[in-house]
């Protein structure tokens, strides 16, 4: 029996991880598919406090990791696949067919940004293709962008993009925005948003150079195809909360995301923290601070059973 489990090795994750091991807890961490999170896939970051000079998203983690370590954090290699209750405490299903019991939870696995599934995208994330402006708008000042997506996240991300670059072209596969009017308004009154209609992307351009230079697009309804020139493209049709495990355990609201008061979810001694509870900000520093409160919360709930 283990006093408190954390679910996913993010900056959420970790960030509990340490405070739960400075109260003495013991804490296990089961590290999930990608041990690091989103972030390992961020080549620089710039914007996570601590750091005069841009720190790579992989060394970021690995430095959180270590912290962890040196704090005597246990580390599970596996995935979690299912949530039950056990009595009064909790039972975790991995996916090597282990079974976890806690007194307490924190999940902290996180949310995947929904790409285009392009083998090209793939191959150019973090090295020109983003899922997040306000992670990596920065590194594109001056230079000319894409995006693509037609909801209220498009709208955000191209006019958040349209004040440091020096265009960005949306990218719409119909001839509106199901974006609200009037963020679609604002987008299309702007005289650095240009608006590509009634196109998708092909491919992303150049996989050889290592760097993006420009998307093949391709007419939805007459099929002809063109390029344009970009220097960055941002991909932003939405994101799914890996919240599976959860499903049938956890109160999820319309998208997924695991329903949170102040990290404490439906189910007493079951905590969230970072991007699986948050839709609005997918930032590692709000990751990390919802991961210090669910551990705080923990710490009291636990307090309150002896």
């Amino acid at each position: 029996m283990e006093n408190v489990i954390i679910v996913g090795s993010g900056p959420a994750g970790l960030t509990a991880a340490i405070y739960a091991a400075r109260a003495n807890l013991k804490p296990v961490l089961v590290e999930g598919l990608q041990p690091g999170g989103q972030l390992t896939e961020t080549t620089d970051v710039e914007n996570y406090p601590g750091f005069e000079n841009p720190i790579g998203g992989t060394d970021l983690m690995q430095n959180m990791r270590r912290q962890a370590e040196r704090l005597g954090v246990r580390f599970v290699m596996d995935e979690a696949t299912a949530a039950r209750a056990a009595g009064r405490e909790h039972a975790l299903e991995l996916a090597s067919g282990q079974q976890l019991l806690a007194r307490a939870v924190i999940v902290a696995t996180g949310a995947s940004a929904r790409y285009l599934g392009l083998p090209s995208e793939r191959q150019l994330i973090g090295h020109g293709v983003s899922a997040c402006a306000t992670c990596d708008g920065s590194f594109f000042r001056d230079q000319h962008v894409g995006v693509v997506g037609g909801g209220d996240t498009a709208i955000e991300e191209a006019l958040y993009l349209a004040r440091m670059t020096a265009s960005v072209t949306v990218i719409h596969r119909r001839d509106a925005f199901r974006a609200s009017k009037i963020m679609a308004d604002r987008a299309l009154a702007h005289p650095k948003i240009k608006v590509c209609w009634n196109h998708v992307v092909e491919a992303v351009l150049d996989v050889a150079a290592n760097t993006v230079t420009g998307v093949r697009l391709r007419h939805v309804k007459t099929g002809a195809l063109t390029e344009l020139p970009l220097q960055g493209l941002f991909i932003a049709i939405g994101h799914t909360p890996n919240t599976a495990p959860f499903k049938d355990y956890l109160k999820l609201d319309d998208e997924g995301y695991i329903v949170t008061q102040r990290t404490r979810t439906s189910v007493p001694g079951v905590f969230a923290a970072g991007d699986v509870q948050d839709r609005s900000y997918r930032q590692a520093v709000t990751a990390a601070g919802s991961g210090c409160v669910a551990a705080l919360e923990a710490e009291r709930y636990l307090g309150q059973l002896t």
